[in-house]
Formats: C-alpha cells, sequence, structure tokens
C-alpha cells in the first residue's frame, strides 16, 4: 500500500517498487526494440507485414483491455498504468516502424526515401508525435493511407486511451484508499 504523507494525503509508493517497475518497464521496451532489430523483416512480403501489423494492433488491444483490469486491482495502480503504457506505446511504434521497413523495402517508391530500420521508426515516432518535419514522407496512395490510418490510431491511443488508462488508475487509488 502506498504510506501516507506527513500531514495527511497520498505518497509515493516506496522506492523499491517504483524501481521494480521502472526496471520492468525499461526491459519491455528493450526487449521490443531487439525483436525489431533482430526479426528478419525485410524478407517478407508487404501482404505478409500488413497481415501481421493487423494482428499486431489486434494483440495490442487485447493487451490494453488486459492492462485496464490489471491497473483497476494493483497495489500501486499509477505505477502499474505508467508500466502499461510504456509497453503499450513502445508496441505500438514498434508494429508501425516494421510494417513502414517491409513497405519501402517491397515498394521502393512508397516513401521519399528508402527507409532503414532507423529511419522506420524515426518516421513512426514524427508521425505518432505529430511533429512531422517533411524530410521523410509517404508518397504512394498506399502508403499514405496506412500513415493516415496510424496518423487517426495515434489520436485513439493517446486521446481515449491515455486519458482512460490515468482515469483508471485514480479510481483504483481513491477506491483503495477509502
Amino acid at each position: 500500500m502506498a504510506r501516507e504523507a506527513p500531514g495527511g494525503g497520498f505518497a509515493l509508493p516506496p522506492w523499491g517498487k517504483v524501481a521494480a517497475s521502472v526496471g520492468r518497464a525499461v526491459l519491455s521496451v528493450v526487449a521490443l526494440g531487439t525483436l525489431y532489430a533482430l526479426l528478419p523483416l525485410e524478407a517478407a512480403p508487404i501482404a505478409v507485414g500488413i497481415t501481421l501489423l493487423a494482428v499486431g494492433l489486434l494483440g495490442l488491444g487485447a493487451l490494453i483491455v488486459w492492462q485496464f483490469v490489471a491497473v483497476g486491482s494493483a497495489e500501486h495502480p499509477g505505477l502499474r498504468a505508467a508500466e502499461a503504457l510504456a509497453v503499450a506505446i513502445t508496441l505500438f511504434v514498434v508494429l508501425f516502424a516494421a510494417t513502414y521497413l517491409r513497405w519501402s523495402e517491397d515498394a521502393p517508391g512508397a516513401f521519399s526515401e528508402h527507409l532503414t530500420r532507423t529511419d522506420a521508426v524515426y518516421f513512426t515516432v514524427t508521425t505518432f508525435a505529430t511533429v512531422g518535419f517533411g524530410d521523410v514522407t509517404a508518397i504512394s496512395p498506399g502508403a499514405r493511407l496506412l500513415v493516415t490510418g496510424q496518423m487517426v490510431a495515434d489520436l485513439l491511443l493517446l486521446g481515449l486511451v491515455v486519458n482512460a488508462m490515468l482515469s483508471t488508475a485514480r479510481r483504483a487509488r481513491a477506491a483503495r484508499d477509502r
């Protein structure tokens, strides 16, 4: 349970719990990044890449639903929500980056330049962050549709999922503290 702050109110969880939570999140992010770096993504046809993206997004949706339940029953719901969001956002970025990489390999004119693994992550993150520097752009209609789909999914993930996850953590903490 969270400690009560001097004078009443909410205090942070014990440092050991915070360190363990941060450690799990970092390990998960590193594992997803390593998987992205090592998978033979260049070998698959684009149809396989799109199918894997669809299956991956369904899996991400299932993971998010499962995390809502876990956050609601966690001893430290705020920590659990932060872990869940770190993993969900990283998985989201990896799924789209892998698809963009695959698309760039399969259709060289789909983007303004050939994408390396690093370029694909960079493009995904700049799109996710709504920065869009313009140095890498989708050119082909299919690539533009995929990027548009990512933009819509970005808004859903940031607008709905992050807000709902934080609200779930707040409600769980309030219910536990009562």
